[in-house]
């Protein structure tokens, strides 16, 4: 019962106690541990993607939705940001580049790249099964290269590297529409 309301209230945008959030994110970690089931981590990634979307001033900001109908014609998912796979230790999802992306060159920013290894950094664990993913004590990027323009498509690939019991260490690739690879950084939580 405990699970259920937690779980509608993360859905729901609500506040949830920490003590029941550590609790929650404790059984949904034993969860995930029990069963590799792709369908199960990327539904629980999703989870993590609505909390941040929902709650956190950057991403809502960079990566804000447009309301568009998944296949379902059910449920929402945002626009520029998609979510392609996630199964345990590694997640990758696309960004379609729209202005709010942009430097003042009209590419794409590196500020956005960086907000992207935080963020990617932050689901790979979530892929884990921790829904409260920590507070980030190094964060490092190269550029090597132009990410693209408005309208091309980012690659991003996000991996946990190792998860232990106090930090996690994660890696992000991002590659453009040619398969090139455009930046990469890292990402300790």
């Amino acid at each position: 019962m405990m699970r259920r309301s937690i779980i509608s209230k993360i859905a729901s945008g609500r506040p949830a106690s920490c003590t029941a959030l550590r609790s929650f994110s404790h059984t949904i970690s034993r969860l995930s541990r029990a069963t590799s089931s792709p369908l199960a981590v990327s539904k629980f990634v999703d989870i993590v993607l609505g909390s941040f979307l929902r709650q956190s001033g950057l991403e809502k900001t960079l990566l804000q939705p447009l309301k568009l109908l998944n296949s379902d014609n059910k449920t929402m998912r945002p626009s520029g940001l998609r979510n392609v796979q996630a199964e345990p230790g590694r997640v990758t999802f696309e960004l379609i580049i729209d202005h709010r992306h942009t430097n003042r060159l009209n590419i794409l920013h590196g500020g956005t790249i960086a907000s992207m290894v935080d963020f990617g950094g932050s689901l790979a664990v979530a892929s884990m099964g921790l829904y409260s993913t920590g507070v980030s004590t190094d964060l490092n990027v190269s550029y090597l290269g132009s990410g693209g323009v408005v309208g091309d498509v980012v690659k991003v690939e996000a991996r946990c590297d190792k998860l232990g019991k106090n930090l996690a260490y994660t890696s992000v690739t991002f590659t453009n529409d040619k398969g090139e690879l455009v930046a990469r950084g890292s990402h300790t939580k």
